[in-house]
C-alpha cells in the first residue's frame, strides 16, 4: 500500500502561527518554556531537525554544558511534557479554528506541522490574523500533498502503522451502499450549531486551604484533567471559560465535572465528582490523597488526572450508562455511542442490529465523524469475533468491510485511539499480526487511559504470543474496572493457563461472564481438561453442545483465528481433548 500523506503547511504560515501561540493568553508556560518551542520549530523549518537532541536543547534553551546527562537531568524531558499538554491546551481553548497545527509528538523533540484540516475556510476577521494562508485542506481531499522529509521521517518513526492505510479512498468505494451520493465534508461544527454530543465541562477545582500552592496545585490539576479526557473521542470536552463564553450558543452540556484541592502539610487530598446537569445528580465521585514527601506535585497532579480522567471517560463508564431506551429512534452521535456501548454490554443479536443501524444512518449524515466510522468497524468486527452470540455468519466481504471503516477512521482522525483500536482488530482477525500490533501500540500511545484500548491491546498482544507484556495490561485494564464485565478476566484466565498455573485461570475464568461470549465457555473447559476435572469440563461442553451447537465442528479455526503461536494452540486443544472434545481433524481422521 502506499503512505497517506500529510498536508504540510508553508514554513512563512508555521512562523506566523507560532507567533500567533506566542502572543496569545491562553499560551500560559514562562519565557523558557516559549523558548523551547521557538528553538525547535525554527531548528526543524531550517531543516536541522537531525540535531534536535535533549543535548542540544539543554545546551541551547536551558544553559548546561557539555557535562548534561539526560538520564540525571529531566530538565528536557518535563519541559517538553508540559509543552505538549499547553498545546493542547491552547488548541481546544483559543486555537481550534487557527489554520495551522504545531505538535510536539511523544518520543522526542522534533514539531509536526500540519494544516488544520478541520477550520473554516477564513473570514475577513481571520485573514487580518493569518493573511498568509489562503486555503485550507478539507478531511477528506482528492490529493494530499506530501510532507517535508523531516515531518514526514518523524511521523514514520512514531506512526509506522499510517502505511498500512495508504490505500483508504480506494478500497472505502466499496462500502457504496453505506456512503451513496458522498457530499463534501461540513466545515467544522461551531458551538452554535454543535449536534447533540456527550459534553462535559471540567470547572476549576476549588481551593480549600493550603494557600497560594494549594491554588497552584487546583489549576494544575484542572489542566491535567482536560489533557487527558481531551484523547477520548466519545466526548466533548470543554474548560468553564469555553462554557460561559459559548453560553447559550450550544446546547447546554450533560456533564459538569468539578472537585476541589486541600492542602495539609505534606498532605494533598483531592475530591471530585461528576454532576449531571439536567438534574443535578452526583452520579459519580472520589477521593485521591498524596503524601507530597515520597511523590512531587508534578507527579500527583498527572497521578490525579490519570485516575479521574480514566473512572469518569473510559468507555463503559457512568456516562455510557443513559438509557438508550430515551433515545429511541434518533440517530444523531451521542444516540449512536450510547446505543453501541449498551449493545456491548449486552451483547444480543438484537441490540448489536439496532446499535449496527443506528450507526450507519448517522455516517449516511456525516461521513467525516472518525468516531462513527470507527464504533460501526467494530460493530461489524464483531459480527466476525462473536458469530456464535450473535448468530452471525461472518464472510470476508464483512471483515473487509470492517477494515476499510477502521483505515477511513484513523485517515480522517490519526489521533482517534477508537479508530486505531478497530484497525488493531481488524487487522489481527484478519492474520496481520505485526499491522495489528503497530495499530495498538499507536493506540495506546495516544490514550493509555482509554481502559478499552489498553485491554483490547493487551489482549492481541498476548494470543500473538507476548504474553507477558499483554498480560500487564490486561491486569492494568481490570484494576481499573474495564469493562464490560467479566469481559477481560477471561484474559486473565488465559494469561494464567498459558504461563502454567492453572489453578488460577480456573478462578479467573470463572469470574468472567460465561455467557457474554460462548468462546469463555471454551476456555473453561480447556483449563478444567488440564486440571483433571474432567467432570466439570464435561459441563461446560454440555452446555456448549446444547447452546451452541455450531461452535464444536468449528473449535479448531476459531481457536487458531485467536492463538497465533502453535505451541499455544497446542496447549489450549491438549486441555479441550482431556476434558472429552474431539476436535475436527481428530474427526475427520475418525
Amino acid at each position: 500500500m502506499d503512505k497517506i500523506d500529510l498536508a504540510e503547511p508553508a514554513p512563512d504560515d508555521v512562523r506566523v502561527q507560532l507567533k500567533l501561540i506566542l502572543q496569545s493568553d491562553e499560551f500560559r508556560l514562562p519565557a523558557r518554556a516559549r523558548q523551547f518551542l521557538q528553538f525547535v520549530v525554527e531548528e526543524t523549518l531550517d531543516g536541522r531537525h537531525d540535531y534536535l537532541k535533549a543535548f542540544t536543547i539543554a545546551q541551547t534553551v536551558f544553559g548546561r554544558d557539555a557535562n548534561f546527562d539526560a538520564q540525571n537531568d529531566p530538565c528536557v524531558r518535563i519541559e517538553a511534557g508540559r509543552l505538549r499538554r499547553e498545546l493542547e491546551r491552547y488548541y481546544l481553548v483559543a486555537g481550534a479554528d487557527d489554520p495551522v497545527i504545531i505538535t510536539i509528538p511523544k518520543g522526542g523533540y522534533v514539531p509536526v506541522f500540519r494544516l488544520n484540516a478541520e477550520a473554516q475556510s477564513s473570514s475577513a476577521n481571520d485573514a487580518g490574523r493569518v493573511s498568509s494562508v489562503s486555503e485550507h485542506t478539507n478531511l477528506v481531499p482528492e490529493r494530499i500533498d506530501a510532507p517535508s522529509k523531516p515531518a514526514k521521517l518523524h511521523l514514520m518513526k512514531r506512526w509506522p502503522w499510517l502505511a498500512l492505510a495508504g490505500a483508504v479512498i480506494a478500497s472505502f468505494t466499496m462500502l457504496a451502499g453505506m456512503f451513496q451520493g458522498m457530499r463534501s465534508p461540513e466545515p467544522k461544527r461551531t458551538l452554535a450549531s454543535a449536534e447533540k454530543r456527550l459534553t462535559v465541562v471540567v470547572e476549576s477545582f476549588d481551593t480549600v486551604s493550603g494557600g497560594t500552592l494549594a491554588s497552584s496545585v487546583s489549576q494544575g490539576i484542572t489542566d491535567e484533567i482536560i489533557d487527558k479526557l481531551v484523547p477520548f473521542k466519545d466526548i466533548v470536552v470543554l474548560s468553564d471559560d469555553q462554557a460561559r463564553r459559548a453560553g447559550d450558543r450550544q446546547d447546554p452540556p450533560l456533564y459538569s465535572l468539578q472537585g476541589s484541592v486541600r492542602l495539609e502539610g505534606d498532605k494533598l487530598r483531592s475530591s471530585a465528582r461528576l454532576i449531571r446537569l439536567a438534574d443535578g445528580a452526583v452520579i459519580w465521585a472520589n477521593n485521591y490523597d498524596a503524601d507530597l514527601r515520597t511523590q512531587g506535585i508534578l507527579q500527583t497532579e498527572t497521578a490525579f488526572a490519570d485516575d479521574i480522567a480514566t473512572a469518569v471517560a473510559r468507555p463503559f463508564s457512568v456516562i455510557f450508562q443513559t438509557d438508550v431506551a430515551n433515545r429511541a429512534g434518533s440517530s444523531d452521535a451521542y444516540s449512536c455511542t450510547l446505543s453501541y456501548y449498551s449493545y456491548r454490554s449486552e451483547m444480543t443479536r438484537r441490540a448489536h442490529d439496532i446499535a449496527k443501524t443506528c450507526l450507519q444512518q448517522a455516517i449516511e449524515k456525516k461521513e467525516t465523524d472518525s468516531s462513527l466510522a470507527a464504533l460501526l468497524s467494530l460493530t461489524l468486527l464483531d459480527e466476525f469475533r462473536f458469530p456464535f452470540q450473535l448468530g452471525t455468519k461472518p464472510t470476508p466481504a464483512t471483515l473487509k468491510t470492517a477494515k476499510d471503516l477502521a483505515e477511513r477512521a484513523v485517515q480522517l482522525d490519526p489521533q482517534n485511539a477508537r479508530a486505531l483500536q478497530a484497525l488493531m482488530l481488524a487487522n489481527f482477525f484478519g492474520s496481520d499480526i505485526p499491522g495489528a500490533l503497530r495499530a495498538g501500540e499507536a493506540a495506546y500511545a495516544i490514550n493509555p487511559n482509554d481502559t478499552e484500548v489498553a485491554g483490547e491491546y493487551g489482549l492481541r498482544l498476548s494470543m500473538s504470543g507476548k504474553w507477558d507484556t499483554g498480560c500487564e495490561l490486561i491486569s492494568a485494564a481490570v484494576r481499573k474496572n474495564a469493562g464490560p464485565d467479566g469481559y477481560y478476566e477471561v484474559g486473565m484466565a488465559l494469561c494464567a493457563f498459558m504461563r502454567g498455573d492453572a489453578q488460577a485461570a480456573e478462578l479467573w475464568s470463572r469470574m468472567s461472564d460465561l455467557n457474554y461470549n460462548p468462546m469463555h465457555r471454551l476456555v473453561l473447559m480447556s483449563i478444567l481438561g488440564a486440571l483433571g476435572k474432567y467432570e466439570q469440563a464435561r459441563e461446560q461442553l454440555d452446555w456448549l453442545n446444547t447452546n451452541s451447537p455450531a461452535l464444536i465442528p468449528n473449535v479448531r479455526q476459531e481457536v487458531v483465528k485467536r492463538l497465533a503461536s502453535p505451541k499455544d494452540q497446542e496447549r489450549f486443544f491438549a486441555g479441550l481433548r482431556a476434558g472429552g472434545l474431539v476436535v475436527e481433524d481428530e474427526q475427520a481422521a475418525n
